[in-house]
């Protein structure tokens, strides 16, 4: 059971939690969506906000269009952006989860 999400794009993230079990210690794995680092790119509030953004304006390609699955709905994903941080990302921006309007 999935339940742990990319901060950037909501990908599924499986059991392992890309900031670990206590959520200061990073992975370092690379999303195969957004193409974000965990604990790098979003670790600040204000990177995932604007990482997220960058990836929606380039029109949300796949970093790894192989795991791309059949019948992606890049909206339901978003929706699985997680409510809160762990306490290893700086939350250094109150708007960090908004996401634009997506035309699909």
């Amino acid at each position: 059971m999935d339940q742990y999400f990319c901060f950037v794009c909501g990908k599924s993230a499986g059991t392992d939690p890309p900031w670990g079990e206590g959520g200061d210690c990073p992975t370092f794995e690379i999303c195969p969506c957004c193409g974000c680092e965990f604990g790098y790119e979003d670790c600040r509030a204000s990177g995932i906000k604007k990482n997220r953004m960058a990836w929606i304006a380039k029109g949300c390609p796949w970093f790894n269009p192989m795991q791309r699955p059949d019948g992606w709905n890049v909206t339901d994903q978003l929706r699985n952006i997680p409510m809160n941080l762990p306490i290893g990302i700086d939350n250094d921006a109150d708007d960090w989860r908004s996401v634009v309007q997506i035309d699909r």
